[in-house]
Parts: structure tokens; sequence; C-alpha cells
């Protein structure tokens, strides 16, 4: 026969620990491909847009330099998050479209448009 004592009924319980660092930390690694200034301006007119040519993005993405909005339609393609399809044709023509994957983004990014409006309105009060 057991015995039934007090330490075989008690529950033990663990507290959880949570350790946040740059390299295990999930919102993070969502940072590393949506930070910037550039990159989810960019993520929200590809979503609109799509298919997005390089100029329509350098005309309707105010302030961005042509060799920035190729450095980060390239790190965004390099993540898997933009196809680039480019037609064999002249003057050359390159499109943009979301991939599947880069689609997932679309209510991250619609969440962030969101809660930016609401503190938008926020600040005005104040």
């Amino acid at each position: 026969m057991k015995n039934n004592t007090n330490a075989d009924n008690q529950s033990i319980e663990t507290k959880k620990t949570f350790i946040f660092d740059e390299n295990t930390c999930p919102v993070t690694a969502t940072m590393k491909v949506l930070g910037g200034k550039w990159k989810p301006i960019l993520i929200n007119a590809i979503y609109f847009t799509a298919p997005a040519r390089f100029g329509e993005l350098k005309r309707s993405v105010i302030g961005i330099t042509q060799s920035m909005l190729t450095q980060q339609l390239r790190e965004l393609e390099d993540d898997g998050i933009i196809n680039r399809k480019i037609y064999a044709e002249i003057p050359p023509k390159v499109e943009y479209t979301l991939t599947e994957f880069g689609l997932t983004l679309s209510p991250v990014i619609q969440t962030m448009a969101k809660w930016g409006e609401e503190y938008k309105m926020k600040k005005q009060k104040v």
C-alpha cells in the first residue's frame, strides 16, 4: 500500500522562464523581416497594387530613393516575402507580387494599420 502523504498530493508547479534575446525571440524574427522604414510600406503597397511595377512603387512610395527601393525589394525577395517576375521585353518589365508566405503577413500589416490609425487619433486628441 502506498503512503498517501501530503507531499504526494501536492501538485508541483513549475514556473515557465522566458528568455528574450535576438536569436530566440519570435518578435525579433518578425522585425528582422518587417523592420526599417520602408519594408512595411512596400509590403502594403504591393499587397494593394499587385502586380506592382518598380516605377509604380517608386512613384507611390514617397521619399524612397531608387537605390533604397532596390535594396529593400531584394531583401524582401531573399526573405521569401515577394516574388520578382522579369519579362523578356524592351524596355525591361519587372513585376512584384507577394508570395504565398508573404500573404500571411497581410493580417499583421492590417492590424498594424488599424493600430496606427487609433494611435494617430489618440495623439491628435492630446
